[in-house]
């Protein structure tokens, strides 16, 4: 069970049922003022009706029972559709469960909508046989007659191409994977296939059931383009800063996710740590950290890493952290008793946290937000449609709901996309407004690059160009500011982002 921060009551989400959130800025109310989300509500509950009717459901309202409802004149009133919306800046999050075929046994273990005096129906139930793919774009066709009659609008499906599919992560394959790139594929191994490819079979479906075949996957042995080139420079400062990692046995994701800026920043005198070890829970599909099993919390690492801050003299320290979904607070005390350990012994170094999504735990979201770190950044990665093959065990919505409940607590909030593994131009730009629409402060966009043979395909190279239309359309949308280049990562000039919104030092 899980709290959300929209309207309504108690309603149960599976498979079978179509989730619908229609994501609308809309007109204020005449005179000045919010957004009229009785009106909406209202809209909303007529786009369903009108879609079963053309099912040859007859449906209708109930007074004082939001959602739709069937029989509802009659002796056994029975909710089919619920609807529970939240709009802030007049921009709607949320939106309506309309129950297809799901398990209706789930019903009977709540009291749905706070209503104990009338039951729960659905399609399937009224003897009504139709295929998800179906009511999806009878939706989407009336959404848009009803909302957006004179414009195009942006579809993301997300996950019923497999809602009766295993969900569970993905297997990267057998072994790590050949690296790409220097001294791996890519760099002069003749007897490396330019073809041979060790990217799952259930990676690979996820992205064709996603519908990422705008472009061929670049070759394994593909040159980058110029724009993604980088030389490695292992001056002074980044001896220094390694040989400070090692000796207070500290772990950077620079390192661990094989970030192009290594040099770069370490030179700079900046880095980003990563707490709570190096093995994460989840095996997202373009990341190179490990996935076996995570050894036990260290209680000393909070004081090593305020010491490290302090050897390096930073002004502006990231801290990181893998996700560790096998620990009841997702991690949350430790990267929060981190902060702490910095600011104590650094007390005039701003401190910037990136976060998992911590599975939306009320309690641990927090804890974390308790100790206010000056940054708090949770990637949303890639766009809706792409979720499940690049990130199966998190959600875009969730990752919203995150950065939304940072931001409504007074917190500088950050997020961060990485671009080139199917996405379209469209769909970028549709998330930017969706992070600005929650109140998202600063955001990064960066290129993906393709860690190993066993990881996400790289789909297309975008040109610089695109990453300075991105810029300016989140900037547009509201968001105070946003780095975009082939080579940002998301701590890339993390120092600047946040003095570019005024986030004080």
């Amino acid at each position: 069970m899980v709290a959300t921060d929209r309207g309504g009551d108690i309603t149960y989400h599976g498979p079978g049922q179509l989730v619908g959130y229609p994501i609308l800025t809309l007109p204020e109310r005449r005179g000045g003022g919010m957004a009229d989300t009785a009106a909406y509500v209202e809209g909303l509950e007529e786009v369903l009706i009108d879609v079963l009717g053309e099912l040859g459901v007859e449906a209708s309202r109930v007074e004082r029972s939001t959602g739709v409802w069937v029989d509802a004149e009659g002796p056994a009133p029975r909710k089919i559709a619920a609807i529970g919306v939240r709009i802030t800046r007049s921009r709607t999050t949320h939106g309506f469960a309309l129950n297809v075929e799901p398990e209706m046994d789930w019903f009977d273990r709540i009291v749905p909508c706070g209503i104990s005096d009338k039951g729960v129906t659905s399609l399937a139930r009224e003897g009504i046989d139709v295929a998800m793919e179906e009511v999806v774009d009878l939706v989407v066709a009336a959404m848009a007659a009803r909302f957006a009659p004179a414009r195009e609008i942006d579809r993301a499906d997300v996950a019923w191409r497999v809602a009766h599919r295993d969900l569970a992560p993905f297997s990267r394959g057998e072994g790590a994977g050949t690296p790409v790139g220097r001294g791996g594929v890519g760099h002069g191994d003749a007897s490396f296939d330019s073809q041979a490819d060790g990217t799952s079979v259930r990676l690979l479906g996820r992205l064709a059931e996603a519908g990422a075949t705008e472009h061929d996957p670049i070759r394994l042995r593909a040159r980058k383009p110029e724009w993604m080139r980088v030389p490695l420079d292992t001056g002074p400062e980044y001896r220094r800063i390694k040989a400070t990692m090692r000796e207070l046995d500290l772990v950077t994701v620079c390192e661990e996710a094989g970030c192009p800026n290594i040099s770069e920043c370490w030179n700079d005198g900046t880095a980003t740590f990563m707490v709570l070890g190096e093995r994460c829970t989840r095996a997202c599909g373009f990341c190179l950290v490990d996935t076996t099993k995570p050894l036990a919390p260290d209680n000393d690492e909070p004081s090593r890493v305020a010491e490290a801050v302090a050897r390096m003299g930073l002004r502006h320290a990231v801290i990181t952290m893998v996700a560790r979904d096998d620990l009841a607070d997702g991690g949350a005390a430790a990267v929060a008793a981190t902060v702490a350990a910095v600011r104590s012994r650094n007390p005039d170094c701003r401190v910037e946290t990136l976060i998992s999504d911590l599975r939306g735990d009320d309690d641990a979201l927090a804890t974390l937000f308790a100790v206010r770190p000056d940054v708090l950044n949770h990637n949303i990665e890639t766009v809706a449609r792409l979720q499940r093959a690049v990130r199966p065990s998190a959600s875009y919505a969730r990752s919203l709901a995150v950065l939304a409940r940072a931001k409504a607590t007074g917190l500088t909030t950050k997020s961060s996309i990485i671009v080139g593994m199917g996405e379209l131009s469209e769909e970028v730009e549709q998330t930017l407004v969706d992070l600005a629409a929650v109140g998202t402060d600063i955001v990064t966009i960066g290129q993906y690059l393709r860690p190993t043979s066993h990881h996400l395909p790289v789909a297309q190279w975008w040109e610089p160009s695109q990453f300075e239309a991105w810029k300016q359309a989140g900037e547009a949308a509201g968001i105070g500011h946003v780095e975009s280049s082939p080579l940002t990562r998301s701590s890339y000039h993390a120092r600047d982002a946040a003095s570019a919104v005024n986030v004080s030092s």
